[in-house]
């Protein structure tokens, strides 16, 4: 079993990620601007407090996210104050090098920090159902659904292959994960409504321009097998069993 410093380890993806590790034995820090329980103290933004929370570490579970080029000078305070010969897992996105969104522009520098290590794993993602709910949820008057196909993926599943990750050799890129399901945009915005009783209309757009061209051709989808088995409206099913 390893020492693992997990950054991001108190949000959406890193709770579900931290259960995972420490019920597989692992010995784990979660990095955090905050002091509490299961919590080492540090900010990727400044990198104060990094060193001592990374030192004696075997591991470094980068799961953190900021936006913009802020992410690029977290990794970069995070990978400046690691040993040189500590492995780096880090979390990424399916398809940032086949678009030119500005955030997937900077996480991918951010993989190339990365991949300027001994050792390192990346794993690059699909969208999460998290995702998907809360943008539909913005209060507008109809669910303006761009056509396009994603395969989103639950964050447990995701979780559950970071954890599968730590244990194995070291991997370089290892392969895209993705959801069980390539739908459009729409039909999941259909799926969206039906689950929370929403009486908005389900607007199907064009968007001109690079960026919603990329997604439109396939770059936020799996080359091969996807990995997760939880569909989207599992996921909205499972949240409403869970407010109830």
């Amino acid at each position: 079993m390893k020492t693992l410093l997990v950054t991001g380890g108190t949000g959406t993806l890193g709770r579900p990620t931290v259960a995972r590790l420490r019920a597989a034995g692992h010995t784990v820090r979660v990095l955090s601007r905050r002091t509490g329980p299961d919590l080492v103290t540090g900010d990727l933004n400044t990198g104060e407090g990094v060193a001592a929370a990374v030192d004696g570490v075997d591991m470094v579970v980068h799961l953190a996210t900021g936006l913009g080029k802020r992410d690029v000078q977290q990794t970069r305070n995070l990978l400046a104050a690691t040993p040189a010969t500590t492995r780096v897992l880090y979390l990424s996105i399916v398809g940032i090098d086949r678009n030119p969104l500005p955030y997937y522009r900077h996480k991918l520098e951010a993989e190339r920090l990365v991949e300027s290590r001994t050792a390192f794993t990346i794993l690059r993602a699909t969208q999460f159902h998290e995702l998907l709910d809360r943008i539909f949820g913005v209060k507008v008057p109809a669910l303006f659904a761009p056509a396009m196909t994603l395969q989103p993926i639950a964050v447990d599943e995701v979780a559950t292959r970071v954890t599968e990750l730590v244990a194995e050799p070291v991997s370089g890129r290892a392969p895209d994960i993705g959801g069980p399901e390539r739908r459009p945009l729409p039909e999941l915005a259909r799926v969206w409504k039906a689950a929370r009783g929403s009486r908005r209309p389900v607007v199907p757009v064009r968007v001109p321009g690079q960026i919603f061209g990329a997604f439109a051709d396939g770059a936020g989808l799996v080359d091969g097998p996807s990995y997760g088995t939880i569909t989207f409206a599992d996921h909205l099913g499972d949240r409403a069993r869970r407010m109830t």
